[in-house]
């Protein structure tokens, strides 16, 4: 799933680099978009040029593997049935994705892809699929025959890029790949501050229209949104969202329009936001609260809920 709902304020100043304090700023093409780092290289003994260089290569590799909309990426050919020699990125984020199935109950479920591709929403084109159809999605689903790593793939490549910072000696950083972490202060010596999407139904432009805004306080961590009112159809005269619940096999129905979840990284933030929106507003509510390290912000068509400490 793409939740791509976030837009740093003053998203403008990124696309220039920037020497103050040491700030760089490197961005690019990544996953489909435009990805940008902004880094604080203050007492970094590493060249501009071999960051950048960096960047891309670990962005290139990640999509190679992860990938299913890159014909050759290790996902792919896994689900082509073909037999892959797994690398350090499948390896990984298969395993991740395997605790937070775990911990969200199912509601997170990298292995429902065929029920994406029955709904339309995946990397085939269908809709409105019969009982029969949603049927034979769940048992392929089951039997472990497709991946599907969108729900967890941008939000792991923010982590990927935040432990190669950290590497050279990076400490203030903010890594936007649709998905964002972010970490210390901005060139200002101040938080980071997020601007979360009005989701309603025509907002197509981040940052165009904001419910809220976050202000990240120094803390190092993911911050991800997830929500239905971008990618859905229409067939007569019902909504079908991409919110797909693994469990059941059908679009979810309820009123919780998006779903902000913060967490000490971008994959976890990424994976739990995408939980969040199968589970509904009460479920969400429950399961951010019984989470020490998880923080978030749940909009519905009634209001808006936040954790204490969001």
């Amino acid at each position: 799933m793409r939740k791509s709902l976030f837009l740093l304020l003053g998203f403008c100043t990124l696309l220039c680099s920037c020497n103050r304090g040491g700030y760089a700023v490197f961005s690019g093409y990544a996953q489909g978009g435009e990805y940008v780092v902004k880094a604080d290289l203050k007492g970094v003994p590493v060249a501009r040029e071999t960051i950048a260089a960096a960047l891309d290569s670990l962005l290139e590799g990640i999509d190679f593997s992860l990938s299913g909309y890159n014909r050759k990426s290790l996902v792919s050919r896994f689900n082509a049935g073909e037999e892959i020699e797994p690398d350090r990125y499948f390896e990984e984020v298969l395993e991740l994705s395997e605790r937070y199935c775990e911990e969200t109950d199912g509601a997170f479920d990298i292995w429902s892809g065929p029920l994406f591709d029955v709904w339309g929403f995946g990397f085939r084109n269908d809709s409105l699929p019969s009982t029969e159809k949603v049927m034979e999605a769940i048992v392929r689903s089951a039997a472990h025959e497709q991946v599907n790593f969108n729900a967890i793939a941008q939000g792991y490549s923010c982590d990927v890029i935040a432990e190669y910072l950290h590497s050279i000696g990076v400490s203030n950083m903010l890594v936007n790949i649709g998905e964002i972490y972010c970490e210390g202060v901005n060139p200002s010596g101040k938080s980071w501050t997020i601007g979360v999407d009005n989701p309603v139904d025509g907002n197509n432009s981040p940052g165009a229209d904001l419910n809220g805004i976050w202000e990240s306080r120094g803390r190092a961590c993911g911050i991800v949104t997830s929500g239905n009112y971008r990618k859905f159809y229409i067939r007569d005269g019902k909504k079908y969202a991409h919110t797909i619940d693994p469990r059941t096999g059908y679009p979810v129905e309820h009123d919780l329009l998006s779903a902000t979840i913060v967490a000490p990284t971008a994959a976890e933030a990424d994976a739990f936001a995408t939980a969040c929106m199968v589970m509904g507003e009460d479920a969400a509510r429950e399961f951010i609260l019984g989470r020490e390290d998880v923080e978030g912000y749940l909009i519905t068509s009634e209001g808006t809920w936040s954790s204490p400490g969001f």
